[in-house]
Parts: structure tokens; C-alpha cells; sequence
């Protein structure tokens, strides 16, 4: 038996809830995982695993070992990629989520840099908007808007998004100047569930002066939507009028496609971390990663 192999089954099954998921995230068979599964419970000579229909969950002694398995699992995988970056390589898969928006129009980008300066890394970057859990979905790092919860996670601060509120010289071009709030209230949206409240409040601040006082205003967003692009194309339309990020916009302003509105105000800013499991030892392609992208995103317009 490969006990290696074994224990790192059994604890991607127990992170994960399910032989199959397990299976695919280890890119092996089903059966193979089972198999796994089955020399581990017959060396140990215990039952580690609860098996129903629709989860697989440890026993007691099977949370035991899981506890004690995976941070000595992650001490062997970082070990072994220590005597790698000795030897001058960072190599290695990093598993990276991100927003849609930030993960294309600037993560992408670091990715690249990254890799260049070390072409023995792989990345998978997802993008998209929705709260992940970084141990149940085997990532190794998630950029997340507002601050992560959960004491198996380490976060470091990235800095506070900017938003601002703009549209199309055609939108204007029809609907007549915006440069009051309540002529704000009166125009047509886009925007994402997480900028306009359920009551369709949308909360401006003076411009230039973070997290100060709060001003809410009345809105009437005809189009809610968590794609950029889909933002994109109804902003560039001239359908809506809508509030964006300042990196979203900023080359579309900058060539004049898009107008900036109320230029004294700017939405709210969220604040942007990145996150990693505390459950895991950082692996040396990890830390570099972390080293490498945090001063660029840091440094991102639009990022304060």
C-alpha cells in the first residue's frame, strides 16, 4: 500500500464530503480513491469513514487521524518543494478564485508576470462572484471583497475598492445632464447585487475622503447583474448609467466611451483582502505568489 497516497485520499474525502469529488480534485478514479480508503482502514485496523447516500463523513478515530494527517501531509509537500526553491525553483499548481472583475482586469496580468519569472508554475484562476471555501474547494488563495470569516483562515489586507458612477456620452445624450442626486434617483441603473441594497439604496460618499460620512440615496436600477462584460455592454450601450469599479472603467474613461457622474461623489468603497487556509503550511510557490502579488495589487488603480 502507498500510505501516502492513501492519506492524501482519505483527507481530500474528508475535506470534500464525497469519494467522487475527491476523486476528481486528486484526478484519479472513484475506485481508486475507495481502494485507498479500504488498505487505510485495514492498516490502521479501524473504521475511519461513515458512508450514508449523499455524504461521507469520519468516524471519532477518523477525525483523529484526519487532525493530525493533513498538517503532516502539508509539512511533507512543503518540505519537498523547500529543497525545490533551494535549488532555485519554484515550481508547482496554485489554485487561485478571485471576482471576475479585479481577476481579469489585473489578477490575470500578475499571473502572467508570475509565471514568466517562474514557468514551472501552473495556476488555475477561477473568476467569479461568489464566496468560496478555500479548504473545501481545494484552493490555495482567494482575492474576497470585504473581510473573509473563519478562524481557519489567514488574511492580509489588500486595501479599499473604489467605485465611482459613470455612462456613455449617448446615455447622456439622451437622458438630458445628471449633476444632482435627485436627478441620480431619477435615471435608469445597471449595476450588481452587492453595490444596491434590497431596498434600492445605493451609498455615496464625498469623494476623496474614505469610509467618511455616508450618504444614501435613492435609486432605480432597471438591470442587476454579477458579469462584467453584461455591465459593460449595457454601460457602452448607452442603456443605463451605472456605478463601477474605478479598474473596471478606467480605459474606457480614459478614451471617452465612458463620462465620469457627480465627479464630487464615489460610491462606497469595500475593503479587499487575500486569504489563504491557515490549516495548510505555506508551500514555497505559495509564498512566492503572496510575495509577488500583493505590492501589485496593492498597487492597482483604483485600490486605495
Amino acid at each position: 500500500m502507498d500510505l501516502a497516497a492513501a492519506l492524501r485520499a482519505f483527507v481530500r474525502t474528508v475535506e470534500r464530503g464525497s469519494v467522487t469529488a475527491a476523486a476528481r480534485d486528486l484526478a484519479v478514479t472513484q475506485p481508486a480513491v475507495t481502494k485507498h480508503l479500504r488498505n487505510l482502514e485495514r492498516h490502521v485496523g479501524a473504521r475511519l469513514l461513515e458512508r450514508s447516500a449523499r455524504l461521507v463523513r469520519p468516524t471519532p478515530q477518523g477525525a483523529a487521524l484526519y487532525e493530525t494527517s493533513r498538517s503532516a501531509l502539508a509539512s511533507i509537500d512543503s518540505a519537498l518543494e523547500g529543497v525545490r526553491r533551494d535549488m532555485g525553483a519554484i515550481e508547482g499548481t496554485l489554485r487561485i478564485h478571485a471576482p471576475a472583475c479585479l481577476g481579469a482586469r489585473r489578477l490575470h496580468g500578475i499571473v502572467l508576470e508570475f509565471q514568466a519569472a517562474h514557468p514551472g508554475v501552473n495556476v488555475d484562476l477561477i473568476l467569479e462572484n461568489r464566496s468560496v471555501d478555500l479548504v473545501y474547494e481545494n484552493l490555495d488563495l482567494a482575492v474576497k471583497y470585504g473581510r473573509p470569516e473563519g478562524q481557519d483562515l489567514i488574511i492580509r489586507r489588500l486595501g479599499l475598492v473604489r467605485r465611482v458612477l459613470v455612462a456613455a456620452p449617448s446615455f447622456l445624450a439622451r437622458c438630458g445632464p445628471v449633476d444632482t442626486l435627485e436627478r441620480l434617483s431619477q435615471i435608469d441603473l445597471v449595476t450588481t447585487p452587492a453595490v444596491v441594497s434590497p431596498r434600492d439604496m445605493l451609498i455615496l460618499q464625498r469623494a476623496g475622503i474614505p469610509l467618511g460620512e455616508s450618504i444614501e440615496v435613492p435609486v432605480r436600477p432597471i438591470l442587476r447583474t454579477n458579469a462584467a462584460e453584461v455591465i459593460e455592454q449595457t454601460l457602452l450601450g448607452g442603456h443605463a448609467a451605472g456605478p463601477v469599479q474605478v479598474l473596471f472603467a478606467a480605459r474606457d474613461l480614459a478614451a471617452g466611451r465612458l463620462v465620469r457622474l457627480l465627479p464630487e461623489y464615489e460610491v462606497r468603497p469595500s475593503e479587499v483582502f487575500l486569504a489563504y487556509p491557515s490549516v495548510r503550511f505555506m508551500r514555497p510557490v505559495v509564498r512566492a505568489f503572496t510575495d509577488f502579488a500583493v505590492p501589485a495589487l496593492r498597487a492597482t488603480e483604483g485600490i486605495t
